[in-house]
């Protein structure tokens, strides 16, 4: 996945990911300009048609002319296709060497060997199966049958993994294949569930993970150039992929075996971040390598290389990642067109609102992908899950890796993503053999409306898109007139019946509640972190007489780092401390007195801390806590940026501006807290915790609190409501939740106050619409899996408070369903459904046709229908689900609209 960039960099992504297609407009019809080699080759041109042309895609052969019909315009909004002839496009054909069993769009059976031909998928998922550990996991492993099992109902047939290099391997040659990170059970749910698997090793995965999954020991080995051509990467490099391979052999993993793994990833997002001028030899030398290295591991299906449309390798089968692919194509003609990152929503940032993207518009942009010849499509994310302990990158990067997928943090359904996707796949797996084998067409009538349609033998399938963001269009396809809203793609199995039209949502609309739980407020007890061993420069690990970088000092086995020294003064006379510092945050004490703390404003990771200090007669010592929160992921050589107060410099500066430079002092160094060490959390015997009744003290820096609390009965998901806290780490029953910082207020961005699915997604600096939790903490609740709680004894909740909070407000949610809504048309038939773990409707609140204000869980207005109430109260009052058709019978005289909304409690 990718990460922050700035605003350049990502319209110079764009550009990348579309420039493979030009237009130029000649004559009421499109003239296309066909691409067909990646830079450096002349670009072959099809000369232009008398009226309209059919364009087939690269991998197939070039561009046919139709000659017979024509298009004609019958009305401003209205388009009309007359004559549409049957063209020549030929369909997919890969010799068995290059793209092997690639891809099948059937389910895969259990223990069967995957020998299909190539084919097209209708879409895959993402979950990132890992453990527990320092490095954690964003799902616990109780969760991933269920996950597969709702990603497999939702229609997908493939489920996309990363592998996480520093978490299976923490410590050099020392490995991690337990709990979350045991890879190979998790392949085997996924075959067990009948599904194949895509296995991306990378081993740099980026995914907001910290350090984008690279082992930050890496960097004590010498002569180490992470991601460039060096024997010293290399190596480490190989040793690993070749490991992860070797396990996946030795269960018979891969599809030559019989196992689900069907395509396999090295490297990752390579040419837009690495392939720069200033090492454009040592890459093109390395990703060269990476490839070579790779298909020598004999697993017997393709590698593939994502985002590397420039010095593609010849032998790995380069993909697409970003919001929308449908323009993009890989860069030889005799391979898939594969959609490796269909990003569902963002990652979100401390300082940042959430992004939603719209369900219209990953319909839409999933719709184009099929209709332009699209082989393989993967959400990224079908479910995010949570950034439990230390491993969200960045920096910056929340707990929460919601992501807006169909399937939300804790593994709820979104809806209505979820359902209206969900009936996506299925339109296009209905369509398969005929998407797989036919031929097609495409015919241009106008500007940005298209018709594809695919033929074999005497069958024929059709899309329309209506690429217009602004307006609707009526399409008339062999005499029947087909409404287009804007921005859509009307998918038509026969050619005859719009059976899905990417913009028309009906399934329903699921508002999630946080419910409070009856637990009373919690007894606290508490304990100072033991700063005192920290407030002089004695016992460190080691000194240095210089300001060291943080990553290499501590090997990220901490988030803090201690630099420590101490000067002797003649007399009392008071300073302004000056440090200027690339950790992410700092805190400074001077003869044990904490006088100043600071975090950097998210995106310049570079700022000074500037505090009052007071020395004595004699000696005087200055303690400097730098705090890392999450490693860079992202970025042409990201390891380089440093963190922590390299360099400095540290100065004494008094009122005069006279300067006392402690720079090149004596700095004693040591990484982590007391409280680290003793591991607190685990809230071992010894440990001597305070309790005061009921009052404890609040916004407190450096303090630890504890309390229990009993889990909430039913399987409804478990959150903790953190606010009042400031920032710190939370713990339950020794299980790392991850940071928090519920203090941190998300930006008041322009895109906060609207939300319309039409026209193209943005995310971070470009966004400009559908942002929600403006000016609201940017992390309020915190995911409890419940795999962590205990059954019929109290479970521990332990809290490191680093900044100074109050824990009084604490509680305890459960996340469900609260209200659900559906807008359909007469004659359709209307689901709705309270969930899993026994929720049922309670009331039916609205049966109106048009909605006069609001959204679900607060529409007002319309025109009530009553023979739809009764009908709605009788059919789901008490039910956990229900369906009901819509009959004629429930239009109300008078109701200007065609639209009934139903709004039910649950």
């Amino acid at each position: 996945m990718r990460r922050r960039r700035a605003a350049g960099a990502m319209a110079r992504r764009r550009a990348t990911e579309t420039a493979m297609i030009t237009s130029t407009a000649r004559g009421g019809c499109v003239w296309r300009q066909q691409r067909l080699w990646p830079h450096g080759h002349d670009d072959s041109e099809v000369s232009p048609p008398l009226r309209c042309f059919v364009l087939t895609p690269r991998w197939r052969r070039k561009a046919k002319v139709w000659g017979g019909g024509g298009m004609r315009r019958s009305s401003p909004g209205s388009v009309e296709c007359a004559g549409y002839g049957d063209g020549d496009g030929s369909p997919l054909r890969l010799p068995s060497s290059e793209l092997g069993a690639a891809a099948a769009a059937t389910p895969a059976p259990k223990a069967r060997r995957h020998d299909a031909p190539a084919r097209r998928h209708g879409g895959g998922s993402t979950f990132p199966p890992r453990r527990f550990s320092p490095n954690s996991p964003r799902r616990w492993c109780e969760m991933w049958p269920d996950l597969i099992k709702k990603a497999k109902e939702g229609s997908l047939n493939t489920i996309e993994t990363y592998i996480f290099w520093n978490g299976h391997e923490p410590r050099r040659r020392e490995y991690n294949f337990e709990g979350n990170y045991d890879v190979i059970r998790f392949f085997k749910e996924i075959q067990d569930a009948g599904m194949y698997a895509i296995l991306r090793i990378g081993p740099y995965i980026c995914g907001e993970w910290n350090y984008g999954g690279l082992p930050a020991w890496l960097r004590h080995i010498p002569g180490m150039k992470l991601r460039l051509h060096n024997g010293s990467f290399e190596n480490e490099m190989e040793t690993f992929t070749t490991l992860i391979v070797n396990k996946m052999k030795d269960a018979n993993m891969f599809a030559e075996q019989g196992g689900p793994i069907i395509l396999a990833q090295i490297e990752n997002e390579y040419g837009y971040t690495m392939l720069q001028p200033n090492n454009m030899q040592s890459a093109h030398e390395y990703i060269h390598w990476c490839a070579d290295m790779a298909n020598k591991q004999n697993i017997g299906i393709p590698w593939i290389m994502c985002q590397q449309d420039n010095d593609v390798p010849p032998n790995v089968i380069n993909t697409c990642n970003g919001f929308y692919c449908h323009d993009w194509f890989p860069n030889r003609t005799s391979i898939p067109k594969m959609w490796t990152e269909n990003w569902t929503g963002w990652y979100r940032d401390w300082d940042q609102p959430e992004f939603r993207r719209p369900t219209e518009d990953i319909a839409f942009a999933v719709a184009m992908f099929f209709q332009k010849r699209g082989s393989l499509q993967n959400y990224y994310m079908y479910h995010g899950g949570t950034n439990f302990g230390r491993s969200a990158g960045g920096p910056y990067i929340a707990t929460s890796y919601d992501y807006d997928a169909p399937l939300d943090e804790y593994g709820n359904l979104r809806q209505p993503k979820y359902g209206h996707l969900k009936e996506l796949h299925s339109v296009l797996m209905s369509m398969e053999k005929i998407l797989v084998y036919g031929n097609y067409t495409d015919t241009n009538c106008g500007d940005n409306v298209t018709i594809t349609k695919y033929t074999l033998d005497s069958s024929s399938a059709c899309f329309i898109n209506n690429r217009f963001d602004d307006r609707d269009v009526n399409v008339t396809l062999d005499g029947i007139t087909h409404h287009l809203p804007a921005w859509s793609v009307s998918i038509l199995p026969d050619c005859k019946n719009a059976i899905f039209n990417s913009a028309k949502v009906k399934t329903q609309t699921s508002i999630m509640v946080n419910e409070e739980q009856k637990t009373g407020r919690f007894k606290w007890s508490w304990m100072p972190e033991n700063l005192r061993p920290f407030m002089t420069d004695e016992k460190g690990n080691f000194r240095k007489n210089e300001l060291l970088e943080q990553i290499i000092t501590t090997s990220d086995q901490s988030d803090y780092l201690w630099y420590r020294t101490s000067l002797e003064h003649k007399g009392d006379k008071s300073y302004m401390l000056y440090v200027n510092t690339t950790g992410h945050e700092l805190y400074a004490f001077v003869n044990g007195k904490l006088v100043g703390q600071q975090y950097s404003p998210n995106g310049n990771f570079t700022f000074q801390l500037k505090s009052p200090a007071k020395l004595h007669d004699g000696k005087n010592y200055i303690s400097l806590l730098s705090g890392t929160i999450g490693l860079r992921n992202y970025g042409g050589s990201f390891e380089l940026l440093p963190a922590g107060i390299v360099g400095g410099p540290v100065k004494l500066i008094d009122s005069n501006g006279a300067e006392i430079d402690l720079s090149n002092c004596s700095w004693s160094y040591k990484a982590g807290l007391a409280g680290e060490y003793k591991q607190i959390h685990l809230d071992k015997p010894g440990n001597k915790w305070r309790s005061h009744n009921i009052t404890i003290p609040i916004n407190r820096p450096f303090t630890w609190y504890k309390t229990m609390f009993d889990t909430p009965i039913g399987e409804d998901v478990v959150v903790l409501d953190l606010q009042g806290l400031n920032k710190g780490v939370a713990w339950v029953n020794g299980n790392n939740l991850g940071r928090y910082w519920p203090s941190y207020i998300a930006t008041d961005m322009p895109g906060c106050h609207h939300c319309d699915y039409r026209g193209v997604f943005k995310a971070e600096v470009d966004a400009q619409k559908c942002l929600t939790g403006c000016g609201e903490p940017s992390q309020q609740f915190y995911h409890v899996p419940r795999s962590f709680l205990k059954s019929g004894e109290p479970n521990k909740l332990i809290l490191f408070e680093e900044a100074g909070g109050d824990p009084s407000d604490v509680a305890v949610r459960t996340v469900a369903e609260g209200s659900v809504c559906a807008s359909a048309e007469i004659g359709d038939t209307v689901t709705l459904s309270c969930g899993a773990h026994g929720r049922t409707i309670s009331s039916i609140d609205m049966t109106s046709f048009g909605v006069v204000q609001g959204k679900c869980g607060s529409y007002k207005g319309g025109c009530e229908s009553k023979t739809a109430y009764e009908a709605f109260s009788a059919a789901c009052i008490g039910k956990e689900s229900c369906a009901v058709q819509l009959g004629g019978a429930f239009a109300s005289a008078g109701c200007v609209s065609s639209l009934l909304t139903v709004q039910v409690a649950c």
